[in-house]
């Protein structure tokens, strides 16, 4: 929970930080915004939220690796990709993403820590203990954290802890290790297909690079 509450608040302090003119920067999700990015963190504290107020008694089907699943590359035919595009635009003012996500993140910042680790929660039809749930989202605010400052090379980069343990999951979800040569950074955005590898680096990947990327859903 302490690499959750790191990550979720450099993420939330990073948003804050950011002028009007950034929010119309491209960020590091393929054909989204700097505020469509926001938007989608507005909702992703509202399924935080909503899911750690979903108790269930079954027993847990799976855990902060296996939440996980590896996906075919979107085509950018998803309608709530598109959704979001359009809820982000309506905002109008940076001023009401900023606020909307300060006052809905912070909620989920709270409500991460109060939460028992061993309650089983429901989310996307699977059980979870919350504690599991919470690890699973420190991949996201750091993949997202690394989104967000693609194109902003003034801004704080994600917790070395967020990234160390995302690098860790990774791995783990996608059963392979990425080299030690390699920076936590490097195998995130490589390893997801935000950044393609320099000759040298698909060198050292070797058959690892005809697996990526490792698209995440």
């Amino acid at each position: 929970m302490d690499d959750f509450s790191r990550s979720w608040t450099a993420l939330r302090t990073a948003v804050a930080g950011l002028s009007d003119e950034d929010f119309g920067r491209p960020s590091g999700c393929a054909g989204w915004l700097v505020r469509d990015l926001v938007c989608h963190l507005v909702i992703d504290a509202q399924d935080v939220l909503i899911t750690l107020v979903t108790p269930v008694e079954a027993e847990p089907t799976r855990d902060a690796v296996t939440y996980w699943d590896i996906v075919e590359p979107p085509t950018g035919d998803d309608p709530l990709d598109a959704l979001v595009v359009r809820l982000a635009a309506a905002y109008g003012e940076p001023w009401l993403l900023k606020f909307h996500l300060d006052d809905v993140g912070s909620a989920a910042g709270r409500a991460a820590g109060l939460a028992d680790r061993a309650l089983r929660v429901g989310t996307r039809d699977q059980v979870l203990t919350a504690g599991d749930y919470l690890a699973a989202y420190v991949l996201e605010w750091t993949l997202h954290h690394l989104d967000l400052i693609a194109h902003l090379p003034a801004a704080a980069e994600p917790p070395y802890e967020g990234l160390a343990r995302s690098r860790e999951l990774l791995e783990r979800i996608a059963g392979a290790q990425f080299p030690a040569t390699f920076s936590d950074t490097d195998a995130l955005l490589i390893g997801t297909g935000r950044r393609t590898a320099s000759g040298e680096q698909a060198a050292e990947l070797g058959e690892l690079a005809e697996r990526l990327p490792f698209v995440l859903g």
